[in-house]
């Protein structure tokens, strides 16, 4: 094995250092460019594939050749649209309330227009103040709801129910029962149909205008006497005041030279009026505080009534 090996070896020539060297340099530039390529491979499928998952936007073809082109014009700023229209800002919160839940809406309600009564009850009647009591308690009585105005009638037609009552009274500062009385009312109380007593009051005040002077039933020579109307308000939905001025008489019809004047008042309150009509007592005049204190509890008491 040895002798077939040496004769082996002695028929080969060995390559020269420089011809080994040149062959080793060669091997080695082979293996660095096949690296070199490989790296190239590697990165060039890594952009490919970020090109096919990310396709950029498509550039704007330019214009033909030839084409003159111009600058674009300046675009106006958009303005802001909180500016133009401003959102609604959010509705409160309820304390308590889960998030999320929509608040329920709100009820709406409409008054019912007050119902007409078709009755006058005792109740409906105001009593008078302690200090003005005399013992003489009401009466109720057909009486005349108003004084004549020169024969005016004021319709009675839209009349549902009407009841009056004679009412004796006393000033605070004079004794209780047992003396002589200051003063008398004829107040009655009307409910008229739906809408209409405001038109009762309307001619109501016409008639007095219509009537500042006519004579006095009674008497000999009969007398005249004066009527007109006074300022008043705050007294129900609206009222009417009126004057009427007659020179006095005792009792057998003499005149004794002081005047005599009594008040009238008209209350409304819905389609229900009251009137209060002061007659006097043995030649007294009416007394405006009194009036009035009287005509407040008789709107208290209807109103108590109706509600």
């Amino acid at each position: 094995m040895y002798r077939s090996l040496a004769t082996d070896a002695d028929t080969r020539e060995l390559v020269v250092p420089d011809v080994l060297r040149h062959q080793a340099d060669r091997r080695a530039r082979l293996r660095a460019a096949g690296g070199a390529v490989a790296v190239a491979l590697v990165v060039g499928g890594v952009m490919i594939g970020g090109q096919v998952v990310a396709v950029p936007s498509p550039k704007p073809v330019p214009p033909p050749a030839g084409t003159p082109t111009f600058p674009s014009p300046p675009v106006a700023p958009t303005p802001d649209a909180t500016a133009v229209s401003p959102s609604p800002p959010a509705p409160p919160t309820t304390a308590g309330r889960s998030p999320g839940t929509t608040p329920a809406s709100p009820r709406v309600t409409s008054a019912a227009p007050p119902r007409t009564p078709t009755s006058i009850p005792d109740r409906a009647f105001f009593a008078l103040a302690p200090a003005n009591r005399t013992g003489i308690a009401p009466e109720f009585r057909d009486l005349d709801a108003l004084p004549g105005l020169c024969g005016a009638r004021i319709p009675s037609e839209t009349v549902v129910q009407r009841r009056t009552r004679l009412l004796i009274y006393k000033l605070p500062q004079n004794p209780g029962a047992g003396y002589v009385p200051d003063g008398t009312y004829a107040h009655s109380i009307t409910i008229y149909r739906s809408g209409r007593a405001d038109d009762v009051l309307k001619e109501l005040r016409q008639a007095v205008r219509d009537c500042p002077v006519q004579k006095r039933p009674g008497g000999d020579p009969p007398s005249r006497s004066t009527q007109r109307l006074l300022a008043d308000s705050g007294y129900g939905d609206e009222s009417v005041l009126f004057e009427i001025r007659s020179p006095g008489q005792d009792v057998n019809g003499d005149p004794t030279g002081v005047e005599d004047v009594r008040l009238v008042r008209a209350i409304r309150i819905g389609d229900v009026v009251t009137i209060l009509w002061e007659q006097g007592w043995e030649n007294t005049s009416s007394q405006r505080a009194q009036v009035d204190a009287d005509s407040r509890r008789a709107v208290a008491a209807i109103r108590a009534w109706l509600d």
